[in-house]
């Protein structure tokens, strides 16, 4: 995908200037992300030198990582006290459809993100979707929530009319940046590649559960122009000035 003659580095780009990452594990010691307060601290002095502005915080919650709401809100708490920077931190999740998820929503004991907090961060097994998909997205639109499906590149059982059905119901789609570096499988990049081309987005997360591998694979991957500019085009990408 990357075919563009000119390219430089995502660092380089000044593309995080002012960068909304909408999924990341920053949050320490609550899932398979981040680790240690300390190692958040780090990651987040990183991100200020980049220029990125606001951060959403989105552990896992699903039935292997039973993350209660209260003890979310605590560590997130524990973390704001000891962050002295800039960047706006916002606490979400990332919840995996799966029989946890049907009592949260049946309770509406659910972290949602956005502006107006009426958007929920989901997810699905990468190999096989759960039973009755359809029927779950409508009962979370029912519930007043719109459905973000977390970096929909990666779910090997979903092709290109799948993609396009979803977003005839108004599921909105988040893309994970080490996608487009081909962090994950080759054909993730190429999906990546094709939503992204055929403007399927509407934000874009780091999925970042470790700051090496980000600065490895992500911050020096060269990037063609008119991948940059489909990127910046995502409306969600940056805070307004």
């Amino acid at each position: 995908m990357w075919l563009f003659r000119k390219k430089q580095t995502l660092a380089e780009s000044g593309f995080f200037r002012g960068f909304v990452d909408w999924h990341s594990h920053i949050l320490p010691g609550v899932d398979d992300g981040v680790e240690t307060l300390e190692e958040a601290l780090q990651i987040l002095a990183a991100y200020e030198q980049f220029g990125v502005k606001d951060v959403w915080l989105t552990p896992h919650i699903m039935e292997d990582i039973p993350n209660t709401t209260a003890r979310l809100r605590e560590r997130f708490a524990e973390l704001q006290a000891a962050y002295p920077g800039n960047i706006t931190l916002h606490l979400a999740a990332e919840n995996m459809l799966d029989n946890l998820f049907e009592e949260r929503l049946a309770k509406n004991d659910l972290l949602p993100m956005g502006d107006n907090g009426d958007h929920l961060l989901i997810e699905t097994s990468y190999f096989n979707p759960p039973m009755g998909l359809q029927n779950i997205l409508m009962r979370i639109k029912t519930k007043g929530y719109y459905p973000i499906l977390a970096h929909p590149e990666r779910y090997v059982y979903m092709e290109e009319a799948e993609y396009h059905r979803l977003k005839a119901m108004g599921v909105k789609f988040q893309l994970n940046l080490p996608s487009l570096a081909k962090m994950y499988t080759a054909d993730a990049g190429k999906k990546a590649g094709w939503l992204l081309k055929n403007g399927l987005y509407d934000f874009v997360g780091s999925d970042l559960h470790r700051l090496t591998i980000w600065e490895e694979k992500v911050f020096s991957k060269q990037i063609p122009e008119n991948t940059l500019r489909m990127l910046r085009d995502i409306p969600a990408t940056h805070s307004p000035e």
